[in-house]
């Protein structure tokens, strides 16, 4: 059963690759820049570590990014599960990142880099780890997204308020894409 649960998750892979979560818009007249995401913690298109889910310690994976275009003013950090049933869409949501940072640590508090924690889909700030239903797998996108200006928000924000927020101000973004299989 494992094995052709796995062999499900790689197949639909290839299509949830290429499929991304929305963002907001970008500035009139700016074609948004690519921003390439890694992580130690997990590999591109490769399984999240334990640790980071629902079944380990819930830590923050690590997430390192390339230099934001220039006029970049703050970062986001957005980590989303692509094919949400009943669950929690959004897991962690950091915003006000300062535009000289180029990583956060597995754990790290998010202040560290002069962020906010917004609050996910499950009413908590903070990040909250992976948990699809027993026998299933899912994708997540980890994104980072550059902004021309920081966000007038309180911490404890809703994805809601951060996505309109954001809307006209995007100049870049990447994105990682890791599976959980539970």
């Amino acid at each position: 059963m494992r094995h052709l649960l796995l062999l499900g998750l790689g197949l639909s892979m290839a299509a949830a690759c290429g499929a991304t979560t929305n963002l907001p818009a970008s500035p009139a007249g700016v074609v948004p820049e690519s921003i390439t995401v890694t992580s130690r913690s997990f590999a591109s298109g490769g399984s999240i570590p334990i640790e980071h889910t629902c079944d380990g310690n819930n830590t923050s994976p690590d997430v390192t990014w390339s230099s934001p275009p220039e006029a970049t003013r703050s970062l986001v950090i957005t980590f989303d599960d692509l094919e949400p049933q009943a669950g929690v869409p959004t897991h962690w949501l950091v915003f006000n990142i300062r535009p000289e940072a180029r990583s956060l640590r597995a754990g790290a508090d998010p202040a560290s880099v002069g962020a906010k924690l917004g609050q996910t889909d499950g009413n908590h700030a903070g990040y909250r780890g992976p948990c699809p239903a027993r026998r299933s797998g899912h994708h997540y996108s980890l994104h980072v997204i550059a902004l021309d200006g920081p966000l007038a928000l309180d911490e404890s924000a809703t994805r809601e308020k951060v996505n309109e927020a954001m809307e006209g101000h995007v100049l870049g973004s990447g994105e990682l894409i890791g599976t959980v299989v539970r």
